[in-house]
């Protein structure tokens, strides 16, 4: 797996992750969990969606 998830767009992933999962937890509701989605897709750099289209925000370096 290369990593396809550059900088901002790994920092984003965190805050809506964080976000979504403090939402769920704010409001009861197991819908939260879907925070984990772009969380763990920024804890290990790649996202799948990413991968059929052949996109992209990692730098040339960090990949």
């Amino acid at each position: 797996m290369t990593k396809n998830v550059g900088g901002i767009d790994r920092i984003l992933r965190i805050v809506v992750g964080l976000a979504v999962i403090g939402w769920g937890i704010y409001a009861k509701n197991w819908l939260g969990a879907i925070g984990a989605i772009p969380l763990f897709t920024a804890l290990i750099g790649w996202c799948p969606l990413y991968a059929p289209f052949k996109l992209s925000t990692a730098r040339k370096n960090e990949a």
